[in-house]
């Protein structure tokens, strides 16, 4: 990397020399440099709407096919996490894996990905009319949270699945927990099968050796990072990143103008531009400090009767190969607590506000614009919580995670298929039209294509019970899920594979 041109933001100088040049607008967005919204201005401040202008002006470039500053800007970023080639996103890091499913895959084609992927890749296989095949992650039961995967289930599925076209990975998972993805590359490039990665949780990685390695230094072929959830950026912004042999980056840029706006944000993007800079010149400085405030935290809370966090502990066991110290996974179950009733202490009573809760867990993400002051203020709330309520040693919810469901029939077929409503309580041997899950982290319980088991709908009213609100059904309750309407579906797609 040369440190030299990291140094530069060109999209971000462009937009800061046309703000200074007071250029009088005559294009889109209307509020014309914050004018023509008087009190949002006020608020958020006259720079940021200044800068909050169209891919219409001429020096600005254009997302969809840039070839000036942001062209450039990308370049630079390439060179900073270590791909040949890198692609903005302002859609989340959701069309970058959308993407990526559909550069690699046509109608018909099998995807093998874990079950506790992201719906934004269930998305991608009904874009794309890829079929799933699906790898069970190690559970931890104590946790109550799916793992990561091992490499002989990577190459279980491609001996089972010769014809599958990539390996989908996930890098870490939410929790913080990666796989062996070096490993897992090796087996699949051996089979001759690219690897993408949803590297939503771990942009970060590649600027630290203290971390789990990240996507491009394991080797795989493409990954889509959220910059904006731990180095900085604005939300909303990601990257997708290639370094292949295996891929045809042109392909990958026009999946991505399928589904990516015509309009993107100039500030999302000029974020993107200055938080890749601060990375590469202070990135590992920056995450040191961040992780050693993190073990100090964990440590700390570690000591906390009835309390458990999990770190590096749970590095070499099954189903986790590192660990993300920057995340703090709370566990609460032997206080007589779901993770949602702790959430909700923490956010009522101390004005503290977790990433995610689950059953047994709260979710706290370290990163880089943490401080002592903050996590110290955590360690607080949580001991305060402990010590109102005795060691009790009980398991409050017994519902287990509920392993992969039969696929019948393919994610798109369910999608475009006829279908009618029930309640989720009699949708016992119904094959599912929609997903349902909790959000975040947004983990599917069941697919579209998927039957509906009694475990699922005991997890759903599980989840239910504690406060948890359900997603992915278009009954915001989810107490009502669409199912496929014609009993004969399963013989019809049976016979349409056969054809193909």
């Amino acid at each position: 990397m040369n440190l030299i041109e990291q140094q530069e933001t060109p999209l971000f100088a462009a937009l800061r020399k046309y703000m200074d040049e007071n250029t009088i607008s005559f294009h889109v967005p209307g509020h014309k440099g914050g004018r023509g919204i008087p009190e949002f201005q006020e608020f958020v401040g006259k720079s940021i709407l200044a800068i909050d202008v169209t891919a219409g002006i001429l020096e600005m470039d254009t997302v969809c096919n840039p070839l000036g500053v942001i062209r450039e800007a990308e370049q630079l970023a390439a060179q900073a996490f270590g791909a040949d080639s890198a692609h903005f996103l302002v859609n989340g890091t959701t069309a970058g894996i959308q993407a990526m499913i559909l550069a690699v895959a046509n109608p018909g084609d099998e995807i093998i990905l874990p079950r506790n992927a992201h719906r934004s890749a269930v998305g991608g296989l009904i874009l794309s009319g890829a079929r799933p095949i699906y790898i069970e992650p190690v559970i931890d039961d104590y946790m109550g949270i799916a793992m990561g995967i091992t490499p002989e289930s990577v190459r279980k599925a491609l001996v089972e699945h010769p014809n599958a076209k990539a390996v989908f990975v996930i890098n870490p998972t939410y929790y913080g927990v990666a796989s062996d993805l070096k490993e897992i590359v090796k087996i699949a490039h051996s089979f001759d099968k690219p690897v993408i990665v949803d590297e939503a949780h771990g942009a970060h990685f590649g600027f630290s050796p203290n971390l789990p390695l990240s996507a491009m230094e394991a080797g795989a072929d493409m990954s889509a990072a959220s910059v904006h959830k731990l180095i900085g950026s604005m939300t909303q912004s990601s990257i997708l990143l290639v370094k292949s042999d295996l891929i045809d980056d042109r392909k990958v840029k026009a999946a991505m103008n399928l589904t990516q706006t015509t309009s993107p944000s100039y500030p999302l993007m000029a974020s993107l531009d200055v938080a890749r800079k601060q990375m590469a010149i202070n990135g590992k400085a920056m995450l040191d400090k961040t992780i050693k405030l993190c073990e100090t935290a964990r440590k700390k809370l570690n000591r906390i009767d009835g309390i458990y966090v999990m770190g590096r502990d749970v590095e070499g066991s099954e189903g986790c190969y590192a660990y993300d110290q920057t995340k703090l996974a709370i566990n609460v179950r032997e206080l007589g607590l779901s993770g949602f009733e702790m959430e909700k202490m923490l956010r009522y009573g101390y004005h503290i506000a977790v990433e995610l809760s689950d059953l047994y867990n709260v979710l706290a993400v370290g990163a880089i614009g943490d401080n002592e002051e903050s996590l110290d203020a955590l360690v607080k709330a949580v001991d305060d919580i402990a010590k109102n309520h005795s060691r009790k040693n009980v398991v409050k919810i017994t519902c287990d995670l509920p392993e992969s469901q039969e696929l019948v029939v393919s994610p798109r077929f369910a999608f475009y298929s006829e279908k009618r409503e029930v309640l989720l309580e009699d949708a016992k041997g119904e094959i599912s039209a929609e997903m349902l899950m909790a959000y975040p982290p947004g983990i599917p319980i069941i697919c579209p294509g998927e039957r509906i088991t009694d475990h699922v709908i005991e997890y759903a009213k599980a989840l239910n019970q504690e406060g948890c609100h359900l997603q992915g059904t278009e009954d915001p309750q989810a107490k009502v899920i669409k199912v496929l309407a014609d009993k004969n579906a399963e013989e019809y797609y049976r016979k349409m594979v056969r054809v193909v």
